[in-house]
């Protein structure tokens, strides 16, 4: 049995989006680099830029797709067809608005909660059975806005909050592919304390 994980991040490629609130799935693998370097490769047969490397004495895949948001599925499925990995053993990081700026929850399963991104990962995938890093960006209010929102910068007290949030998730990963997976979600869920904007 194949004891691969993968590691994906979410965003927008090109430097147009870098650091909108969209690409908080690409600034939790930064976040993982700063801790261990990760030798991320561009694959295009892979879509995206990769590496299959010891993380936190685990072996695991990382995945900073290069498809857009909304076809993030495609890469993950390459990924996980390519190396055989289980969908309970990927993890996707990924920017969710029901969670306040400084907000970070890890949980496994659920439903996509009209992220495109994980929309996309469910269709590609055919399951819902896979890890998620929940990282709070918050709401604009109105549903009109929420584009503008994902799509613009972070104020800069948001944007620390929402770091801050993404290195306290980057320490539980250790954990967290040890297996130590409840460990892993109180540690950051006590670390990562606010209030959420909506019930997860």
């Amino acid at each position: 049995m194949n004891d691969l994980w993968l590691i994906a991040g979410l965003g927008n490629p090109g430097s147009k989006y870098e650091r909108t609130r969209h690409n908080a799935g690409f600034w939790f693998l930064d976040a993982l680099d700063r801790r261990e370097p990760l030798p991320l490769k561009a694959n295009r047969k892979l879509h995206g830029d990769v590496c299959k490397t010891r993380f936190a004495s685990s072996d695991a895949v990382f995945l900073r797709p290069d498809t857009f948001m909304n076809n993030s599925g495609q890469a993950i499925r390459a990924v996980t067809d390519y190396f055989d990995i289980r969908p309970e053993r990927v993890v996707v990081a990924y920017d969710d608005l029901d969670l306040a700026p400084g907000v970070v929850r890890l949980k496994l399963g659920g439903g996509h909660g009209g992220h495109n991104g994980l929309r996309s990962t469910f269709q590609h995938l055919g399951s819902q059975n896979f890890w998620r890093v929940r990282i709070g960006i918050g709401h604009p209010g109105v549903r009109e806005a929420v584009t503008p929102w994902v799509l613009g910068r972070a104020g800069p007290d948001d944007e620390k909050a929402i770091l801050e949030a993404i290195d306290q998730a980057a320490a539980v990963m250790p954990d967290l592919l040890a297996g130590k997976t409840e460990r892993a979600m109180q540690n950051l869920h006590t670390s990562s304390e606010g209030p959420s904007q909506a019930e997860p």
